[in-house]
């Protein structure tokens, strides 16, 4: 039991779970009510089932090896929360991540088989490979890391576009209100890639800044160690205000719709919480303080995926 609780928190099931539940909610806010519309699609359930299944095997994948690779510097900065050579033998993590990864792979390469396709095993093959460059080293250098997690973060969504675009028909619509389908599926995917990866891309730079003194003593060159803490909260804070006026902007456009419970929804559980991380930035100076911004964030990652349901509500 003590192993199986610790493989769960190697692969960091959280994170996990909320990929899945990331999928899921696109799928049933933004392509089932297409069907109230006379609309179906040639992709089934089941295999939208294998392209969660894939995307949480690559994470869980990826979790391990960058556990591995991190075992240094996590003994310095998290040493309570080592699973690797505590639990968990390095071979065994290693073993681990081939299976999983392995899995995710072979899933892909059967979609793009069934469904006629060629990008999801290829891109799938593409994220382990960048996973696995990360850990091993990408993650030590300026800023590329951070963009290529944030990126990835932003590709569970795209994914999912991707696989359902182009595969809608319907015996009583026009092509040109088809293509219309595909554009508002092309734009609701632009808006919720966007926010997943802004708001990891902030919650990567502050993780950055809480394992600061682990990351410089094995020679990372991570923002807040060449630009210092103050430059890097200004880059932080940057972005924040960026996605704040977004979604402010956005609240504006959404009012002729008169959409009032989802721009209150907006307002108080993804607009007021990234100004309090705002604040809260401007005042951190311990390790103590930046790991409740990191929650913080990820609390907003989670508020801000729930948002889709509005477009369910309203549809």
């Amino acid at each position: 039991m003590k192993t199986i609780v610790a493989f769960f928190k190697l692969v960091r099931w959280p994170n996990l779970v909320f990929i899945v539940l990331t999928q899921v909610l696109f799928c049933y806010c933004f392509i089932e009510p297409l069907h109230k519309l006379g609309v179906n699609t040639y992709r089934d359930i089941a295999s939208y089932a294998l392209l969660i299944t894939l995307s949480v095997l690559i994470a869980a994948a990826g979790n391990i090896i960058n556990d591995y690779f991190d075992l240094n510097i996590d003994l310095v900065n998290k040493p309570s929360k080592l699973v690797i050579d505590k639990t968990i033998k390095r071979r065994w993590a290693i073993i681990w991540h081939l299976v999983l990864s392995a899995a995710g792979v072979v899933i892909s390469f059967y979609l793009d088989f069934k469904a006629h396709t060629f990008w999801v095993g290829l891109s799938t093959l593409l994220c382990v490979l960048l996973l696995f460059g990360y850990s091993a080293s990408l993650k030590k250098k300026f800023l590329i890391g951070n963009v290529l997690i944030s990126c990835l973060t932003s590709w569970v969504i795209v994914i999912v576009f991707l696989w359902y675009i182009n595969s809608f028909y319907c015996t009583t619509c026009t092509n040109s209100e088809l293509a219309s389908m595909d554009r508002s599926l092309f734009k609701f995917s632009i808006l919720y890639a966007s926010f997943s990866f802004i708001i990891s891309l902030i919650r990567e730079v502050v993780k950055d800044i809480e394992d600061m003194v682990g990351d410089a003593k094995y020679g990372s060159k991570t923002l807040p160690i060449v630009w210092g803490i103050s430059a890097t909260k200004v880059f932080v804070a940057v972005w924040i205000v960026v996605l704040i006026a977004a979604l402010t902007i956005l609240q504006f456009y959404v009012l002729q719709f008169h959409w009032w419970l989802s721009i209150a929804y907006c307002a108080l559980f993804i607009i007021t919480p990234l100004v309090v991380i705002l604040q809260k930035l401007y005042k951190a100076h311990t390790t103590a303080h930046y790991h409740q911004l990191s929650t913080l964030v990820k609390v907003v990652m989670f508020t801000g995926i729930l948002s889709m349901l509005f477009f369910r509500l309203y549809s």
